[in-house]
Parts: C-alpha cells; structure tokens; sequence
C-alpha cells in the first residue's frame, strides 16, 4: 500500500513538473527559441556587431572541444542507448534531465531524436562566422571493479562506432572523441581500434562511469594511451547534468588525474574543475577539503605538467560558476595557452542556467553587450558561447584568442584535406545515403 501510493505520488509530481515546465519553457525564456530558424540572426541585423566580437580572433580554425551527441537507437544511432529511467516519470529527476536535453536540442518534431540531433548540430555550425571544428563525444557505459558493464546504473552510451561515422560523413564540421572505460577487459584493444578509425580523444566523465582515475586498474590504458599520443578529456569536479550518487562524487577530484599525467598522459580537465570541493590528497591526512579548482589549480602550476595539463572552458560561465574558478581563468595569461573552449552543447541551448544579468553586476559583461548575447543565445547557442567567452572581462583582462584555438591541447584543427572521395557533404553539395535523413536544409 506504501508502494502504491509512493508510486502515485511521484508520478503526480512528475506530471506537476512536466507542466511547470512546459509554461516555463514558453514563458520563461529556459530554452532556446526552436520555433525560429537560427539564421534569423541576420534578419537583426548583427553580422556587422558578430565580426566585432571576433575581429581580433587571428588564430584560424578553432576546436569546439566539448559537443555531445545526443542518441537513443531509434535512427542511425548504431547502439545508443539511454536509461530508461530517463523517459519514465515515475524517476523526476532523471526524467526532468532527459527532456530537457532534447528540448533544447530543438529537434525537428519529424525527425528520430538520433537523425533530428545531427541535423540541428549541423545547421548551428553552419553559421558559425569563423572556422570551428566540433568535437563529438562518445560515451561508455559504467563498469564494476571486476570489469562487468553495470548498466543498471549507467546513464547513457553513445557508441564509439556513431560517433566516428557522423565525423567521417561531416569531416568538415566534426571530429570525435571515443569513450573507452579503462576498467573493461579489452579496455587497449577498444582504444587501438578507436584511435585508427580517427578518434582525436579519449572521453571520461568518473563520477558517472564508476571511474577512479587513481586506480591501477587504468594502467594499462594509460600507458597505450601515452604511446598513442591523443590526449585523455576527463571531467574534474562535481557533475549534476547526470544523476550521480553522492558518494561517487569524489571521482571528480582533479587530483586522482595526476597517475594518467605520472604515466605521461596528455590531459585535458573539462570544466576546469570548477565545481564542488575535494580532499586535499597531496597532503598527508588528506582530510583538508578544498575547492576542485584550487586543486587543479595548484596542478597547472607545477612546472612538470607544462605542456601535459590542461585545461577546457566549458561550464565556467554558467550562473552557478560565476567566482573564483572564472575570475583566475580571465586574469592567468600563462595559462590561456594551455586551455581550449568548449560549449558543453547542448548547455548553451539552456538559458535558465546562465544569467547575463549575473554576470554584468559581478563585472563580467557591459551595458553594451546584453543585447547582442541575448539574441544569439535564442538563435545559435554555439555562437552564443564563443561570442560570449569573447565578451566576458575581469580586472580589465579577457581571455586571449589561443585560449579558444585548443591547439595546444588537442593539436591541429585541420590535419590536412579530406581524402577524394571522402568530401563531407555540406561542402560538396553531395549527401551520402546514410545521410540523407538529416539534411541541413540551405537558409
């Protein structure tokens, strides 16, 4: 009887916050404007105050190091797969999560969410005013320490083998990032095969993976990993666009990342670590807890992680960052050769968790650049993004145009020409058959 009425319960407060949040995307501004075409940005008249933002961005191509492929296995997702946890209201939260991930990818209503996903993407970067080459992330399931996938409390998987496929058809536009957990039997092999078929990256999120980046169990990976030379883009700090149980948080601490840098490692910490304290675990107690980003912090200092440590943009200008962790980035010219941007996207397509206001009363943004911000983040979250870590300023200081490059992290944005053949479509003016179910449509 208790079970039932719990049951009842949620699936009442389920359908109260499907309603919230309905009125609050339509009224409130949560989302991005998806009735309207991205290029309405034109129609305002702002590709003139667009090329000022970016006037002195003289570095060429620029990476998108964060993108996330969004895919559930009703298309060409070859295997996606998410939780279904997270397209059941009798789970909120996760429920809560999941639709506003897709809500704010702004997929055709016509479309599978796998076909709808790329063809948005797509279309954001084709607007895009400087050249940008967008990383997509896989990502693997979570497994136990005995090395067994533990899907019951795995999120979602985005297969290595979509990923690459999208970046092979879109070579242009995209790249990939495969997602290997380093705890699975045929963690090398897995890596091996990823990294012949283009990977630029290896994607971790720990908390959410069951990973501890401090475990022997990731020898082995580390030290093909280091061999392969590709560099390991590993979330650092708390994570709560997932659900994660409390006590998996400490993953997040930037501290474990030092055994895949003592194996030689390139490593980018996503976010910066930002979010969230961890224990202080060069000390001898380790009982001290610190913010993660005084920790990564400390790590970027240390001489010997020059030219191995990195550090990725993404999520630092989310209202909830707005401190410590945004302030030092802006002010630390030594390290903005040593960071790369990314957008988190679809985070960007989300305005409830960025204020602009916020960040103009704490000295960030000026009068003056509301208003153009404002009309990007409705209509290309993308641009919004760069425009945005373009815009912002502390003490007088912004971040320099290599800290958007992310060449030093992640090399060359262009390697070298597309093989004949092997053109990617958008250019050519040619689809592919496989392709031909998420067309860009031309403005």
């Amino acid at each position: 009887m208790k079970r039932r009425r719990f049951l009842v319960a949620s699936a009442g407060a389920a359908l109260a916050t499907a309603g919230c949040a309905n009125w609050l995307w339509r009224r409130e501004g949560w989302l991005s404007a998806c009735e309207t075409d991205p290029g309405v940005a034109s129609a305002f008249d702002l590709e003139e105050r667009v090329r000022g933002v970016f006037e002195d961005l003289d570095t060429g191509p620029v990476w998108d190091a964060h993108v996330h492929l969004i895919g559930v296995g009703d298309g060409d997702g070859q295997g996606s797969w998410v939780n279904p946890r997270m397209q059941s209201l009798l789970h909120p939260s996760w429920w809560a999560r999941y639709k506003t991930y897709v809500r704010a990818s702004c997929i055709d209503p016509g479309a599978t969410i796998d076909a709808g996903y790329i063809q948005r993407l797509a279309r954001l970067h084709e607007l895009l005013p400087i050249p940008c080459r967008l990383l997509l992330l896989a990502f693997d399931l979570r497994y136990d320490e005995s090395g067994r996938v533990d899907r019951e409390r795995s999120v979602f998987y985005i297969a290595n083998d979509y990923a690459a496929r999208i970046a092979n058809e879109w070579p242009r536009r995209f790249a990939w990032a495969c997602s290997v957990h380093p705890y699975r039997e045929d963690c090398v092999e897995a890596l091996q095969t990823a990294v012949q078929a283009g990977a630029r990256a290896v994607k971790w999120l720990p908390p959410a993976m069951g990973i501890d980046p401090s475990s022997k169990r990731c020898d082995r990976f580390y030290e093909r990993l280091a061999s392969l030379g590709i560099p390991l883009l590993s979330h650092a700090g708390d994570e709560h666009a997932v659900p994660v149980p409390r006590r998996d948080q400490k993953l997040g601490n930037p501290l474990l990342l030092r055994r895949a840098l003592e194996h030689g490692v390139r490593v980018i910490v996503a976010h910066c670590a930002v979010q969230g304290r961890g224990l202080d675990l060069d000390r001898r107690n380790g009982k001290t807890r610190l913010p993660n980003f005084e920790l990564f912090a400390r790590m970027m200092d240390e001489p010997r992680y020059e030219g191995q440590l990195f550090g990725e943009l993404s999520c630092l200008t989310l209202r909830y960052h707005l401190g410590q962790g945004l302030e030092t980035v802006l002010i630390r010219g030594d390290w903005h050769g040593r960071l790369c941007n990314g957008s988190d996207y679809p985070l960007p397509a989300i305005p409830l968790v960025h204020s602009l206001p916020a960040m103009k009363r704490k000295g960030f943004l000026a009068s003056a650049d509301l208003d153009l911000l404002y009309r990007l983040q409705n209509y290309n979250p993308l641009l919004f993004d760069q425009a945005l870590k373009r815009s912002i300023r502390f003490r007088g200081k912004r971040l320099r145009a290599q800290a958007l490059s992310g060449i030093g992290a992640l090399g060359p944005v262009y390697e070298e020409p597309p093989e004949r053949g092997q053109e990617d479509p958008a250019a050519t003016g040619r689809e592919s058959a496989d392709m031909r179910d998420v067309r860009v449509r031309s403005p």
